[in-house]
Formats: structure tokens, sequence, C-alpha cells
């Protein structure tokens, strides 16, 4: 038996056959070009080829997994735009007579190195992706065969693995990944976890040997991958397993039950989606109601604004599946880390205090309305709800009812008749959380996004991770503003809920409780847990 560590990503036991994950390596000639202007043009051809072969699988993926995760693709779309990209290659190619694909493979490494050297975890988890567009650019222009098979369901191990190697390949066939490299944030970590596929990244297991057939062990809780495990280990991997499996048993007897306090206080458990492909995961793990669609993901990874029918169609989908339960649709969060090149906006030193959310809907307000249309149209298939993000002022949430109106007045006037819309805000600005009273009395509910209201709170960009030993969520000065928040829409009679990551932290529970929150919004998977622990309160 041989045992090697890495970092679990996605918690899992699975048993099965080794299958080393390879790629075939791609020769560039470096020799000069004689003819530039034939590379440059075959480099605009492979960089077509690359958006169509690009855009077929986002399509892919938004159809299996939803707007959000469809965005992975969309990302590596947006960088055969990139203008620094674009134009290193033209230089390469014109000025020093490269071949196309040897400009496309410097351009590659230097982009990907600029990535991978940056201080920010995020940006250089970014980096895996940029070589996979890089390789495919590669590979058409070498008209090179890339693509690897699985037959049989097997253990992947390999140096590292990318969004689209794991989004091409028989996702049933697949009982786990394991890569030398990788990081925890990683795009092909958040498919796993996606996925429910176990993840073990940054083990120390050696590829310069035969792996493919050998028994394998995955222990995805502890990071642990075993080959050809003795008896003694197996079995006591089997019996952990069982473990797990009772614990979600347990769970799964919950299904359908109210999470009670043992003092009679009722908590709403809702879910956080991005698209209708969640709608499944949020049946699947007995949400209540949907306290977070974030129709923002309709608007990335795309070449321009989603119509009004596109999105009525969405909207309206998620009304039908829920059954007059409420959805509740946060209207465009665009900017800050979610950009969309369409929308023209320009760069700022710091997006995060920038243009984004209904700043971005004031200054423009055609997609704004017409955002606001489709939601109203979809309205009268069930219980929907509108949520404006980023409000700070009394001004803004009234501009924003303004808008609301005025396109329901629209649709009214083309005979169509809308149901009736609550309009709430997110709380996540300490001003909204400050003016938390005042705000109460002209919106019908809060949802507080702990997200950004902790990282404005502090002071403290949540995306970069040298501040995580900084990062205190449990501050008395986010705890203070959250029990404004919870003050505020007492005395107003509104209801008021937390959809932030913070909803799921079982050290706050209790607190939430007892400051008077009624609903907690969280990722439709961790709903089981939070229903037993409410439960046990």
């Amino acid at each position: 038996m041989e045992q090697f560590s890495g970092k679990a990503v996605f918690p899992g036991i699975v048993f099965g056959k080794a299958l080393l994950f390879t790629k075939p390596d791609l020769q560039v000639d470096s020799s000069p070009s004689s003819n530039p202007d034939a590379e440059w043009q075959a480099f605009q051809q492979a960089v077509r080829e690359a958006d169509t072969q690009l855009g077929i699988l986002f399509e892919k993926t938004r159809t299996e997994l939803g707007e959000e995760k469809a965005m992975i693709v969309g990302i590596q779309r947006m960088m055969l735009e990139d203008g620094d990209f674009l134009e290193a290659v033209e230089r390469m190619i014109q000025r020093d007579a490269a071949r196309a694909a040897h400009a496309v493979d410097q351009a590659g490494k230097q982009f990907y190195e600029l990535f991978a050297s940056m201080d920010d975890a995020y940006m250089r988890a970014r980096a895996p992706d940029i070589a996979d567009v890089f390789r495919r650019l590669t590979a058409i222009l070498l008209a090179a065969e890339t693509d690897f098979s699985l037959t049989e369901p097997a253990i992947l191990i390999a140096e590292d693995l990318s969004p689209g190697d794991i989004l091409t390949l028989d996702r049933k066939l697949i009982r786990a990944f394991v890569t030398c490299g990788g990081s925890l944030n990683s795009h092909t970590a958040i498919l796993a976890r996606i996925l429910n596929i176990p993840l073990i990244v940054q083990t120390n297991i050696p590829l310069d040997r035969r792996l493919d057939g050998q028994y394998a062990v995955v222990d995805g809780y502890n990071g642990v991958i075993y080959l050809e495990p003795d008896a003694e280990t197996e079995a006591l991997l089997e019996e952990e397993q069982r473990k797990h499996d009772a614990e979600r048993a347990a769970l799964e007897s919950l299904r359908g039950i109210s999470a009670v306090t043992r003092d009679g206080r009722r908590i709403e458990l809702a879910a956080n989606i991005s698209g209708i492909a969640d709608l499944d995961a949020v049946l699947d793990n007995g949400a209540e109601s949907i306290g977070l669609f974030r129709s923002e993901f309709l608007f990335l990874g795309r070449q321009d604004y989603p119509g009004e029918d596109e999105q009525f169609e969405v909207y309206r989908a998620a009304a039908v599946v829920m059954k007059g339960r409420r959805v509740v649709v946060r209207t465009l969060d665009i900017g800050a880390d979610k950009q969309a090149p369409y929308f023209g906006l320009k760069k700022e030193e710091n997006p995060a205090l920038g243009l984004r959310a209904v700043r971005v809907c004031f200054l423009q307000p055609k997609v704004f309305k017409t955002q606001l249309r489709a939601i109203y149209r979809a309205s009268a298939w069930g219980n929907i709800a509108i949520l404006f993000p980023m409000i700070a002022s009394i001004r803004e949430l009234r501009k924003c009812r303004e808008f609301a109106a005025e396109a329901r007045a629209e649709l009214v006037e083309q005979g169509l008749t809308p149901g009736e819309v609550e309009m709430g805000i997110m709380i996540e600005t300490p001003a909204a959380a400050l003016c938390a009273e005042e705000l109460a009395r002209e919106a019908d509910f809060f949802s507080v996004g702990t997200n950004d209201l902790t990282q404005y709170t502090l002071a403290m960009d949540r995306q970069n991770p040298r501040l995580e030993p900084f990062m205190d969520t449990h501050h008395p000065a986010i705890l203070r503003l959250l029990a404004m928040t919870a003050e505020g829409a007492a005395r107003a009679g509104i209801r008021v809920g937390i959809c932030g990551e913070l909803a799921a932290d079982p050290e706050m529970t209790r607190q939430f409780i007892d400051m008077g929150y009624e609903e907690l919004s969280v990722a439709p998977s961790l709903i089981p847990e939070m229903r037993k622990r409410i439960r046990e309160l």
C-alpha cells in the first residue's frame, strides 16, 4: 500500500481504478515565417474557431449547470478578445516573423506567468484557465487532436485539470480527481464542488510511474489517496463511508420538516441560486423558497445584453417550478468582480467602490427597465419579489421604485396583468444598516449581504487572501450593524433575512435568531444541515 496526501477540496470516499490523465505535447515550429500576413490570417481564423468551440461548451454548461457555472467558460471566451493578448501575438507575427502557433505559445506563457505570479490568490487561480485557452488555440493552429478518452469509471490523476477538461469528459464516469497542482479556489475546484465529485489538489503523488489500472481509494475528507490499500485500511475507509452515509440519511429524514427551534421560533430556509439549472438542487434539499436569484449571470459570458423575452423565460421557469413559493430576484449586480465588456464600463482603481449594481442600472436605464419588465411579466406565473442591490440611501430606493412603477405601467398599457411584486433591498453597506429604520418605511423587506457588508465595514477587500488573517466576520461592528438592521425592520414590521455567506455560519445561527432574523438563505446543499442545527437550538 502507498499513501499520498494533499489538500481536500470536496469531501467523499470513493473506490476504483486509477487513470493518469495526460495531454499530448504540442510541438510548435519556432523557425521564422516567410508570410506574416498568412500567419496572421491563420491566427484570426483560429480565434474564431476557438470561440465557436467555447461557445458550444458554454451553452452545454449553461444548460446542464446554470449561468454562474457557465461563466467559467465565458471567462475563457473573454480572453480571446483581450487587447493586450491580440496585440502581443500580432507584434510577434508581423514584427518578429513568428509563426502563428509559436506566437500564441509565447504570448500564452507570458500571460500565464503574469497571472501565476500575482499576489492575489484569486487571480493566481485563473492562470490555468488562461493556459487552457492558449493551448486550445495552439492545438487548432497545429490541427492537433487533444481529446482525452474516458471509457470506464475511473479516479483521474493529473498534474492539473482545467475546467475545459472536466466539462468535455463524461462526468458519469469520473469517480474523483487527484492533482499535483491546483488550488482551493480554482475554477476546477469550483466545478468539483458543483458536480459533487471528490477532489484533492496539491498532492505528492508521483506521475512518472505506471498508475493506470491500480486500485485506489480517495479520502476526500482528509485529503489522502491510497494506492492498492491493504485490507485493514480499506475496511476502515468503508466504515468511515458508512458513517457519513448515515449522517446524510439522518438529514434526509428531516426533509419537509420546518426549521423550528425548541422554543418555537420558526426560521425560513431559502436557497441562493444563479440560474434555473440550480432548481433541482433547491427542491432536492428542501428549500422553502429562493432567497436570492443572482440575475447578473444572465448577463455574463456573452457578447450582448439578454433580451426581455430571454430573461422572462428564465424568471417564469423559476416561478413555475417553485409553485407559489417565493422567488426573490436580485436585479443586475454587474461591476466590481463581475464584468461584461459590452457594458462599456471603464477600468477603475477600486471597482468594489465604483460603478456596480444599481449605480450601473441608473446609468443604463434601458437595460434596467428591460429587466424589470421581464420580472413583472414572470410575476403573473408565481410568487416573485424584487431585490435591489447596493442601496445606500432612501433616494436610491425611491429611484428604483420609480423605474419599477414605470415598467409595470408599460405592461398594463399593453394589456398584460403583472402579479403583485414586493420590493426589497440588500443591506450590504454600513450606510444602509445605519439608516435601516428609515429605509424600512419604504422597503417591503430586507436581505443582508454579509460578504460586502463585512468588506465595507472592515475596509478589507474580500478578494484579497492576504487579508484573511485580519478578516473577522464576527467583528463587534458587523454584529451591531446586523442588530440595527433587524431592529429597524422589526419597528417597521417588515421581513428581514440574511443571504450572505455568514448565514451558514454555525457559530452565528443562534445570534441571528435572537436578533430577529426570520430567513437564512444559503447554498442549496447546506440547507439540510442547517435545518438539523436550528431544530436542535
